[in-house]
């Protein structure tokens, strides 16, 4: 299907089924705002957790962190974000469009930059103001007096707060480089040109670790996490021929950083970041030492020596992991002359695991079916159905990924059996109840 018509389908479906809906839309919307429904929640949540087990649970070098959204100011200017977190801004002359200077040469007009605005009358791709900075943070005010000593922003990225916590999480974790520290967390940058559904948008969520290692150490780190990022996505079920690792040019690196690269998904609107690897070298803890006056300095006692920890940064985006796996899942398949829409989530990341249906309202099945139900719940999420004929309750639980079905039906009296019926292979096999629980955990390993 063409890569536009896909990309419809996907923000269809999400709104259909529960997973995103437009923020305030009985309000008419708000711009590049959105709302997770019942299915997105828990797809979102899977991630998350998916993320979190990979970097955190599963190793005992990394611990986790949930600092504050709202930091003393002065982390923002240490960290240079005050004075250089901005964006080059200027408007179209034609179509009063706005948009980011860097964007202009790739489109014919800046009012493409906003989908659904009505198509533009410009005829010159070049008739633009000129270029002003525009600082990202929002800013707000703590306390009941707004004035300038009272100013804070909303964070535009969760790593300075595992930074600020670095001697704190050192002395209190005993932890020693390398090790790392993880967090997920809401950050805020008022972009000026947000789109592509939940890709990219003003309020969203981060999932970053900072890994901190001996300055000698830093090459070695880098290409280990390089891989085990662009592997993670992989072992979730997402096609490699869809993923490719970006090294960083030299002129696109950070002024901090030795070296960055991206992993990138192939989106219908094309190639786009879902992560980045940075190597930021020890700038962030030699910043806020300087502007704190803290000694933010390792001891390593058996090196007998002082020394700033080099960082190596895999920043994940909770949002656009999320779009991935659903525009990677998201197939049409011709079955028996009808087409069926069917999300191949990994079942680690899937919203519900397991249908429930009896298979007609009588004969004591709705009873078995909800008993049958209440149990699974102890092990995975559930969702009961006993309306319309079992095709089509089969063919709504494809069409939002859920990896098993279990049907209640006659046999089920007699021989405490039930049928198995699984999403992509479409197979059904008899399954006897007490062994239900185990099989299905089994299957989704």
């Amino acid at each position: 299907m063409p890569a536009p018509d896909l990309m419809d389908k996907i923000v269809s479906l999400s709104k259909r089924r529960g997973f995103v809906y437009p923020s305030s839309e009985i309000y008419g919307g708000i711009g590049s705002c959105w709302d997770y429904g019942p299915l997105g929640a828990e797809l979102k949540r899977n991630v998350k957790n998916a993320w979190w087990q990979a970097m955190v649970h599963r190793r005992d070098d990394v611990v986790g962190l949930d600092s504050s959204i709202l930091q003393s100011p002065r982390v923002w200017e240490a960290s240079g974000h005050v004075q250089n977190f901005t964006d080059p801004l200027v408007d179209c002359k034609d179509c009063k469009a706005r948009l980011r200077a860097d964007h202009v040469d790739k489109l014919p007009c800046g009012n493409k930059a906003y989908p659904g605005r009505a198509a533009s009358k410009c005829r010159d791709a070049g008739n633009f103001t000129e270029a002003r900075q525009f600082n990202l943070m929002f800013k707000t005010f703590m306390g009941p007096v707004e004035d300038s000593a009272a100013q804070a922003y909303l964070r535009p990225e969760t790593a300075q707060g595992i930074f600020i916590n670095f001697m704190n999480v050192l002395n209190s974790s005993r932890q020693k480089p390398p090790f790392g520290i993880a967090q997920i967390g809401k950050s805020f940058r008022n972009e000026i040109t947000p789109g592509n559904f939940i890709f990219r948008t003003r309020e969203f969520e981060q999932m970053e670790m900072e890994f901190f290692t001996a300055p000698e150490d830093w090459q070695r780190w880098y290409t280990y996490w390089r891989d085990q990022r662009f592997q993670w996505y992989v072992e979730l079920g997402m096609d490699p021929a869809k993923l490719r690792m970006r090294d960083h040019a030299s002129d696109e690196l950070a002024h901090y950083a030795s070296a960055c690269a991206d992993v990138e998904y192939e989106f219908p609107f094309g190639w786009s970041e879902l992560e980045g690897i940075a190597a930021r070298g020890d700038f962030d803890l030699a910043q806020h030492e300087k502007h704190s006056g803290k000694d933010l300095k390792f001891f390593d006692e058996a090196a007998k020596r002082h020394y700033l920890p080099y960082v190596i940064e895999p920043a994940a985006g909770v949002d656009r992991a999320t779009l991935a796996f659903m525009v990677d899942a998201y197939r049409e398949e011709v079955v028996d002359g009808e087409t069926r829409v069917v999300m191949r989530f990994h079942p680690r990341l899937a919203p519900t695991k397991v249908a429930v249906f009896p298979l007609v309202k009588k004969e004591g099945m709705p009873e078995r079916a909800h008993a049958i139900a209440d149990g699974l719940r102890k092990h995975f999420t559930v969702f009961y159905d006993e309306s319309g004929a079992v095709g089509r309750r089969y063919r709504r639980q494809d069409e939002v990924g859920t990896p098993f079905c279990v049907t209640v039906d006659g046999e089920t009296a007699t021989a405490n059996t039930v049928t198995v019926r699984e999403r992509d292979s479409m197979q059904q096999s008899r399954v006897h109840v007490d062994q239900l629980a185990a099989l299905l955990l089994e299957k989704m390993a």
